[in-house]
């Protein structure tokens, strides 16, 4: 079995976690000393579209981690961050703000296809790619008291789109086209490809 290079994952994400330890890639977590600032690089610019923002967040967040890296004198090696949005019809549905944000998404979600853009970006301050993975997952038509009963688990509040594929709102879901892992935050087969390209530069 090919050995993938060990890498800093600059990501909260147990999720992300997850998914590098599944497919073999050794990791130390990297993580934001100011967690305000590093909210504040998801802010969307005007008339941005949904693709450009997950890319431009994921680059942003790839140069501050490479900075802490640098700042912190830390042994080289790979940084790899990610970001994941949902988009409607071209608007992006970032984190919900709370319980009435997260009802109205999903609301909107319900009985549509939507698009999960997950971008993955890896570097080390010298090369750097970066890929945009992008998903179609279809709703079933859900009634307001599913909507109200899923939020109210919580489960919906920091994720994106206002729900976790990988939780309870797996039952919502009709249909998926692209990438599971993708939707839960981190494209396993495209992020390998990447770290096997990175390894042959």
């Amino acid at each position: 079995m090919i050995s993938l290079p060990a890498i800093y994952l600059a990501s909260q994400s147990p999720r992300r976690q997850q998914l590098l330890t599944q497919i073999g890639v050794p990791f130390e977590l990297l993580l934001p000393e100011d967690a305000v600032a590093a909210e504040a690089l998801e802010d969307m610019l005007e008339g941005e579209s949904p693709r450009a923002y997950v890319r431009r967040v994921t680059l942003l967040k790839l140069q501050a981690a490479i900075g802490q890296l640098q700042k912190k004198n830390l042994s080289p090696k790979p940084v790899l961050t990610a970001d994941t949005t949902v988009a409607l019809q071209g608007n992006v549905f970032g984190k919900p703000v709370d319980e009435a944000d997260a009802h109205a998404m999903l609301k909107k979600l319900s009985g549509q296809t939507h698009q999960v853009l997950t971008a993955v970006a890896v570097g080390d301050g010298l090369r750097m790619r970066c890929l945009v993975q992008r998903s179609n997952v279809t709703f079933a038509t859900l009634a307001d008291d599913e909507i109200s009963n899923y939020v109210t688990t919580g489960e919906p509040m920091g994720k994106a789109g206002a729900y976790a594929i990988q939780g309870i709102a797996a039952g919502f879901v009709k249909k998926i086209v692209g990438s599971h892992s993708g939707i839960m935050g981190l494209p396993v087969y495209e992020t390998r490809q990447m770290l096997l390209e990175w390894m042959k530069d």
